[in-house]
């Protein structure tokens, strides 16, 4: 079954993660305070509701434990983000990740549980999408409107296979372009070349495609 996920505050970078999740198929779930921002979302995910993301019972009335990640993205009011991310973790929330301003903001979202801190600053919200999807993912590159790069961890689908064995681009429609193995990068790969633990696939293919070879991941 498809990952579901819940957005709670739409501004320019909670609206950017749901909207890309949302056009990459996944269940959407979009929540804020603002009615305006609530109807700007309502044709762009699956589901976008107006609540107070710090009432307990109005989490609770949407379900919110059924989802599998909730993005906590709240703007200046660190208050309500902490507060939010408490009533969550405590309603048995599976993966609650957070929008942090600053390095300290981080540390305290960690000690109260946060299982995931993220720095829009520092990461684009696209990429965050493509991150929650797959943890194996470590960089997603847009080159044009259908083409992207991904890094991808060697996870156990790649594991001890060689390329050949793999034929990513026959199963997926996407090419191996390098493969990082520590501080080495090897830029032409081989058909017999051998994935090990550890090893970074650098993939380039069309956005469908490399959804698939993402999930796989």
């Amino acid at each position: 079954m498809s990952k579901q996920f819940a957005v709670i505050g739409l501004g320019r970078f909670g609206g950017s993660v749901a909207q890309t999740l949302h056009d990459m198929g996944y269940e959407v779930l979009a929540i804020d305070r603002d009615p305006q921002r609530v109807q700007d979302y309502a044709q762009i995910v699956t589901h976008a509701v107006e609540a107070d993301s710090t009432d307990e019972n109005a989490l609770r009335a949407l379900g919110i434990r059924n989802f599998d990640v909730v993005v906590v993205s709240i703007g200046e009011d660190m208050q309500s983000s902490i507060l939010t991310t408490l009533i969550l973790l405590e309603l048995g929330v599976k993966k609650v990740v957070v929008k942090a301003r600053n390095d300290l903001q981080g540390k305290v979202l960690y000690r109260i549980g946060a299982h995931k801190v993220i720095y829009p600053e520092r990461d684009m919200g696209v990429r965050v999408a493509h991150n929650l999807i797959s943890p194996n993912i470590l960089d997603y590159i847009e080159l044009a409107d259908d083409y992207s790069i991904l890094e991808i961890s060697a996870g156990e689908f790649f594991r001890g296979k060689t390329l050949e064995e793999l034929d990513i681009r026959a199963k997926f429609g996407c090419n191996v372009m390098a493969i990082k193995s520590g501080d080495r990068i090897n830029i032409a790969p081989m058909a017999n070349d051998v994935i090990h633990e550890g090893d970074i696939l650098v993939v380039i293919g069309h956005n469908d495609d490399l959804k698939k070879l993402e999930e796989k991941a």
